[in-house]
Formats: structure tokens, sequence, C-alpha cells
């Protein structure tokens, strides 16, 4: 048998003499397995029970016949792979560890001389980097066992929009994880934004369209929970929030939305280049491609820094842009300014 042993299936040696002993005599007795593997009547007996809970023999005990090899190869394989895949997730997110070894740590402790409790080092952690914040929502995903709640409002879906996404999202449907996803109806759709919840949709996703939709929220599994630091500017990074009270509280109000809103299956696709800037929109476009900092293009608009910026992320939603430099080019090649 050399290095094509059963071992990496799952099953010990004796376990897989049985099994061959039977693929050899087909209708043989258990008894009569004996021969074949350095054990007792008792050891035969044992290991030709295991094999039939396993599903790899049927029969009875004097008439015994082995599982097709390629059913049975197949169904061990996936179920060593299964569990290889939960001990990764396990090695790969060791902060239930952690909480568990806190929680024997008498609470006068404090971590490194710092000041801090060590237990609540967790609960929230702030990321201002747009890089950071992806990188956290694609670990928080593959960690997700049950379920994903995305509201995401239009503008948030040119940095949430990209082809990795995607894919992260259909990989998340194909393990059973179920997806539920809300986008706004207030504001333009970028066009790849929407055909990307349209493909999630066509492999199982739920998608609704909610009315004044205007918070991003992702929560995973209902125990993490991601939020942006700037309500109208994803790209000023997120907060991760893994305190129960809070992301409960996020959770019915998702529920809440999701109640009210309708399916995308009932609304009509977006006609490609019906949409056109409002006169503010026009203005914000302008100063965005002119004006150095935010600051000076709010003044110039007459409007406060936090409005300005919605309206900036507005505009890069309904011109499909990534960047505001992409939306410069785009905004010229319309005519737009």
């Amino acid at each position: 048998m050399g290095s094509h042993t059963m071992s990496p299936l799952g099953l010990s040696s004796t376990e897989e003499a049985v099994y061959r002993f039977f693929l050899r005599n087909p209708g043989a007795a258990v008894r009569d397995a004996r021969t074949a593997a350095p054990v007792d009547e008792e050891g035969v007996h044992r290991a030709a029970e295991r094999l039939r809970d396993r599903g790899l023999l049927h029969g009875s005990e004097v008439r015994t016949w082995a599982t097709d090899p390629g059913v049975v190869v197949a169904r061990l394989a996936e179920e060593q792979l299964d569990a290889a895949y939960r001990t990764l997730r396990r090695l790969a997110d060791p902060r239930p560890i952690l909480r568990s070894l806190w929680r024997d740590v008498p609470a006068p402790s404090i971590a490194g001389g710092g000041g801090v409790y060590a237990g609540s080092a967790i609960a929230l952690d702030r990321l201002e980097d747009l890089g950071q914040a992806l990188a956290r929502i694609d670990r928080a995903a593959f960690h997700a066992d049950a379920e994903i709640l995305a509201a995401v409002p239009n503008r948030a879906l040119v940095p949430l929009g990209t082809a990795h996404t995607l894919s992260l999202g259909l990989r998340c449907l194909r393990r059973g994880v179920r997806v539920r996803t809300l986008m706004g109806s207030d504001a333009p759709t970028p066009p790849t934004g929407a055909d990307h919840l349209r493909r999630l949709r066509s492999h199982g996703a739920e998608v609704r369209v909610a009315e004044g939709l205007s918070e991003l929220v992702l929560v995973y599994d209902r125990r993490t929970a991601l939020v942006p630091v700037d309500a109208h500017d994803i790209e000023r990074g997120v907060l991760c929030i893994e305190e129960s009270g809070p992301v409960s509280s996020l959770v019915t109000l998702f529920e809440r939305l999701w109640a009210a809103a309708t399916d995308l299956a009932d609304r009509p696709a977006p006609k490609p280049g019906t949409d056109c800037p409002t006169g503010t929109q026009r203005t914000v476009l302008l100063l965005m491609c002119t004006a150095t900092k935010d600051e000076a293009g709010a003044r110039a608009a007459g409007m406060s820094l936090r409005t300005y910026r919605r309206h900036v992320s507005d505009l890069l939603a309904l011109l499909g842009a990534c960047s505001r430099a992409q939306a410069a080019l785009l905004a010229r090649e319309r005519g737009w300014v």
C-alpha cells in the first residue's frame, strides 16, 4: 500500500485493513476479516461496527459488503476538509480563546502595565484606513457561520462593489451562509455595484431596496458589526464592534428596515445614461475638480463639510467612479464640467 494509505481520510490501520478485506471479499462474514487485521476477533468486530456507522460497510455480520471506493473517498475527504476548515478558522482568529483566558484573570489585573483592562481590548476597534477596513470585512466574512446582514447605501457601493467583494459574497453563499443585503433607493446606484448585487441575488442572496437608507452597517453572525467612522464617507475607515448590546441594536435596526423594504426583483433595473447631476451636484462636481481641500470646497459651495462630502460620495456613485480623479475624467467625458 506504501504511502497510499487511508489515514489522511481519518481511518485507523485496522479500519483500513477491514475495509480493504471486504473490497477483496464481498459478502464475507465479519469474523473472517480477522485474517487481514493485526487484532483479535473482538477488535475486528469493533472496527467493522465503526465502519458500518460511517457508511463504509453494509450488510450483516454474516454477509458484509464494502461501499463503493469512489463514494467512500469522496465522503471521507469532505469530512476531513470540513474538519480542517473549522480548525483553520479557529487558528486564524484566536480571539475567542483570548476571551476565555481573560475571563480567568481577576478583575483588578492590568494588561502590560498600561492601565487598560485586557478584557476590553477587543470590544471596539477603529480602522481609519480603507484597506484595513476591507481586510477586516474579508476576515469577518471568512469566519461567518450562519448569516451576514449588510445595509449598503448606494454611495458605499463604489468602494465595496469590487470584483473581490463579489467573489467574497459568492464564497460565503457556497458555504451555506445566509446573506441579506439592503441597498438604498434615494441616490443613484453605480452600475457596477448594482450588477454585483444582482449577481449575488442570482446565487441565493436576498436583496431588498430600502427607502431612506443612509447608514452602512455590516453584521456577521449577530456577533460582530462594522460601521463607518463617518456615516457619509466610508473611505475614512470603520469601527469594528463586538459588544453584544450595540450589535443587537444594529440587528434590530436592520430587521426594521428589512421588514419595510421591497425585493430587488420588484424594481426595474436602471437604464444606462438616464441619471444626471442636480444643480447642487454640478456645483460640488466643479469644486471637487478644482478645490484642493474639502474644507475649501464646502466653503465655496456654502454648505457644511459633512454635506459637501455626502454630495461627493453621491457623485462617485452616480459616475461609478472609484476615486475623485476618475470621477473628474468621467464627468468631463459626459460634458458635466
